[in-house]
């Protein structure tokens, strides 16, 4: 028979059951975008994604990765913003969206970022791509990236130019896009400012592009990043971020007819994630969820608590009890330490994926003396005497 047992901490009720159990399904929602990918920033909970994991071209959103790498070459002092740049021939012979760089430029590290991320610098990319390749060339700092991205989780990335420029094997999935997105806002706060910025000058040699073409940026929602992307083969894209209410969500959409359809279809996405999911606490730091059996310790059970708050997302339509469970793999042998992750609670929210969270030994439990560790030897030879001779029945 299945052992549950209920909590209720705050205004959230949780089952606790130690059995598996089947989220349900919420209400489909449906989206104009070829592929979309939305998650909770905080949680890393998935809110919704359609064909996320499905390679396309991911336009000037591949630029993120151009950025990232050249924040984290500003963290590990290979350069520094006010370093000065040369602009070879082949990153001036870039069209499209430019700074209208020349050879004879010799440009700072923050002006090429603001040129990146706020007017979408194909040039600009190069440069700093031919500044970090390993042998100087744009196509040496793709094989970077694609490495890289592979290191960071994104599996389906593979990169051919550093800006997104139609080119064979260029491609990146939404999942890959968010995953990059929350690396960003996550491991650079210190430069994440700049993707709210919406207007840069550069030398006042391009009035026609000097303005940040995300939609999102003055709408009051909250908004504040990150990067668009738009050519004929992979049409409109965007890679979205708002912080509402203590909470941040990643939106991520590509596919799209126009720009019309790109900034209406965003700031639907980014408005039903807030409506439709909350946050709640579910765990206090410290609260006990359940016990693991021990083998050979001195006790034979240890209390499985949180190391710290537990929040999760849920649908705000939901009512009644979560469902959840406990698992670890045991009985877990003694000796064990006190803080020391040996089990997991495992949330599931209506319509949403598992939500997973550490647990931790309460106490320590040291190694049983003589007696116990012969007593548990004698319960281990019975039970396999007793399974031998099933089998031979």
């Amino acid at each position: 028979m299945n052992k549950s047992r209920i909590i209720h901490i705050g205004s959230v009720l949780i089952a606790v059951v130690f059995c598996l159990c089947a989220p349900l399904q919420a209400d489909a929602f449906e989206t104009r975008a070829k592929a979309a990918f939305i998650t909770d920033f905080e949680t890393g909970t998935v809110l919704f994604e359609k064909d996320a994991d499905v390679p396309l071209p991911p336009a000037s959103m591949s630029k993120l990765m151009t950025v990232y790498m050249t924040f984290e070459a500003l963290r590990d002092g290979r350069l520094r913003l006010e370093d000065r740049l040369p602009v070879s021939q082949h990153a001036m012979g870039y069209t499209g969206s430019t700074m209208f760089l020349d050879t004879t430029d010799r440009v700072t590290v923050e002006d090429l970022l603001r040129g990146i991320i706020i007017l979408s610098g194909n040039d600009a990319s190069a440069v700093i791509a031919e500044a970090l390749s390993p042998d100087g060339t744009e196509a040496g700092f793709a094989r970077l990236m694609t490495r890289r991205a592979q290191e960071l989780g994104m599996t389906n990335a593979h990169f051919a130019n550093s800006n997104g420029w139609p080119q064979a094997g260029h491609v990146m999935s939404v999942r890959d896009l968010g995953i990059l997105a929350d690396r960003i806002i996550r491991d650079f706060p210190e430069y994440y400012g700049l993707f709210a910025e919406t207007r840069f000058e550069f030398d006042g040699r391009a009035p026609q592009n000097v303005r940040n073409r995300n939609p999102l940026l003055g709408l009051g929602i909250g908004a504040d990043g990150l990067k668009t992307g738009h050519t004929n083969e992979a049409g409109y894209g965007l890679v979205g971020s708002a912080r509402r209410d203590g909470r941040r969500v990643i939106v991520v959409l590509t596919g799209l007819p126009s720009e019309a359809a790109r900034a209406n279809e965003a700031e639907t996405l980014i408005t039903w994630a807030f409506r439709n999911f909350t946050k709640d606490t579910i765990a206090k730091d410290g609260q006990v969820f359940g016990h693991a059996t021990v083998w050979m310790g001195a006790q034979q059970h240890v209390a499985l608590r949180s190391p710290a708050q537990i929040e999760i997302i849920r649908s705000a339509q939901q009512s009644g009890p979560l469902a959840a469970r406990i698992e670890y793999q045991g009985p877990i042998e003694a000796p064990i330490q006190k803080d020391a992750p040996i089990a997991q609670l495992i949330v599931s929210p209506e319509g949403l994926a598992e939500q997973r969270f550490d647990l931790v030994a309460d106490t320590d439990v040291p190694r049983g003396g003589f007696l116990t560790r012969l007593i548990t030897s004698a319960q281990k030879l019975l039970i396999n005497f007793d399974v031998m001779a099933k089998e031979d029945l």
